[in-house]
């Protein structure tokens, strides 16, 4: 058993030392010969990389600066495209950056040299010191000792002899690669976060607010802590699951289709999966730290229906009350299909601003609204505030028990149109439990098994009135 133990030992020191003397390669963003960016929607993108590096033969230790801070570590994938394969060993990401604090942390246990200067002649002496502790690496923190006495704070300018292997300046994935040696195109693929896109919408509607130009933008932004010069960029919407704790496989990261050119139109869309991918057809530097955006979409001439909805509540069927509300302002909603012309293509989900021209033909803001992920042929209705001329009074005017969980009541609506035109407000009013409409001055549509709803026709500064009658059982 003692001999078993020696010769294992023996064998780890000797594979301790040959790592140690492994040759260390070095690659950076300049060896980059093409970079691809899929973003998704929930702070996670997709880098696929190409790089070109020389190797040695044997074992090597390959370092890939200038990857992402927020890399994921266990998704990273590196193979060789041209050359002679290669065999991985070991990879590290070493996202500890230097600073001048974590340099000091570092050299704990380590000796300095530190330099002070006098304070009348400005000669400097130099005197070494070992690090006892960083404080952090504040400097009121940091302990010296000296080969004659220990001081606290840093009592003048510290010399370190190198910097320590697994403290880089730039985030880097190192890997342990053992193959023929030779330039070779190796390509990483990995996930990340630090990445998002959004979608942002422009409306602005004519003069007679029955048509509107839109045009879409992509807003994207990078704080992953690396920058992606002239990559093809790619945008999934939709929903992609995650497993927690947050971890994917790296092969179906390289499952993930290249991006390709595209002359048809600035982004190109396809369906993925159950997704929906935007592909932009030139490639796109993105910095570190920025916010960038990009076309999306351009439309014009779309019909839209403007609708005044008049909602109401389920809590006053149940009992008696007076004026259940005066003066309630409808809500004011822009409908449209996303169908035909230059539309009728998915909308990623994002915020849609509209704008109208007033006398003078100055576009005006008048509201915003959030879509959903919209596919083609459905129709999107923003919401963009509550009408100003058009008001509404609500009152019980009886009220009758039939049983303990039953009752008949009746409301009437008044509804005040000050516009000079008229307009169409839809009154929709919830009703709990089985319900029926037993009377009433205009037909209702039963929307939904909880809901039933009137189209009331208000002329221009006139008034209409709405009376029904309901019984309902809760």
């Amino acid at each position: 058993m003692k001999l078993f133990i020696g010769a294992l030992c023996l064998a780890v020191a000797t594979v301790s030392s040959a790592t140690e003397s492994t040759r260390e390669v070095t690659s950076t963003a300049a060896d980059r010969e093409a970079v691809a960016v899929t973003v998704y929607n929930d702070n996670l993108a997709l880098v696929k990389e190409r790089r070109k590096v020389q190797l040695p033969a044997g074992a090597a230790r390959l370092s890939l600066r200038e990857v992402s801070g927020q890399m994921r570590p266990e998704t990273a994938l590196l193979k060789a495209v041209t050359g002679s394969p290669i065999s991985l060993i070991e990879q590290n990401f070493d996202f500890d950056l230097l600073t001048p604090g974590k340099l000091l942390e570092k050299y704990i246990g380590r000796e300095v040299t530190v330099l002070r200067s006098h304070p009348t002649t400005g000669e400097e002496k130099a005197e070494k010191a070992t690090v006892l502790a960083a404080g952090g690496g504040t400097a009121g923190g940091t302990v010296l000792r000296f080969h004659d006495r220990i001081e606290t704070g840093v009592p003048g300018r510290i010399v370190f002899d190198s910097v320590p292997a697994n403290l880089r300046d730039r985030p880097t994935l190192s890997v342990l690669i053992e193959g023929a040696g030779g330039q070779q195109s190796l390509e990483l693929s990995y996930l990340t976060g630090g990445l998002a896109w959004s979608a942002d919408y422009v409306a602005n509607l004519s003069a007679d607010g029955r048509q509107m130009d839109i045009s879409g933008w992509v807003t994207l932004t990078n704080r992953s802590g690396a920058a992606y010069s002239n990559a093809m960029l790619q945008l999934v919407a939709g929903t992609v699951n995650r497993a927690r704790p947050q971890r994917m496989q790296a092969d179906f990261a390289m499952a993930m289709p290249a991006p390709a050119p595209r002359k048809a139109a600035e982004f190109a869309q396809e369906s993925l999966m159950d997704y929906h991918l935007y592909t932009f057809d030139r490639p796109t530097s993105i910095d570190d730290n920025q916010t960038k955006q990009l076309a999306l979409l351009s439309a014009g001439a779309i019909p839209v229906r403007r609708e005044y909805l008049l909602a109401g509540g389920d809590y006053y069927y149940r009992g008696r009350y007076d004026q259940i509300g005066q003066k309630i302002k409808p809500a004011v909603f822009v409908e449209f299909t996303n169908k035909g012309g230059q539309l009728g293509k998915p909308l990623p989900a994002g915020i849609v601003r509209v704008y109208a021209r007033d006398a003078k033909g100055a576009a005006q803001f008048v509201g915003e609204d959030r879509i959903e992920h919209t596919a083609k042929n459905e129709k999107v209705s923003l919401k963009l505030g509550e009408a100003f001329d058009i008001t509404a009074d609500r009152k019980q005017v009886s009220y009758k028990k039939l049983g303990d969980t039953t009752a008949e009541t009746a409301y009437r609506i008044e509804i005040r149109n000050a516009k000079d035109e008229a307009v169409s407000v839809r009154v929709r009013e919830p009703l709990p439990g089985d319900w029926e409409i037993t009377q009433e001055t205009q037909p209702h549509t039963k929307e939904s098994s909880r809901s039933a709803v009137w189209n009331i026709a208000v002329p221009a500064n006139g008034t209409a009135m709405l009376d029904y009658t309901a019984r309902v059982k809760w």
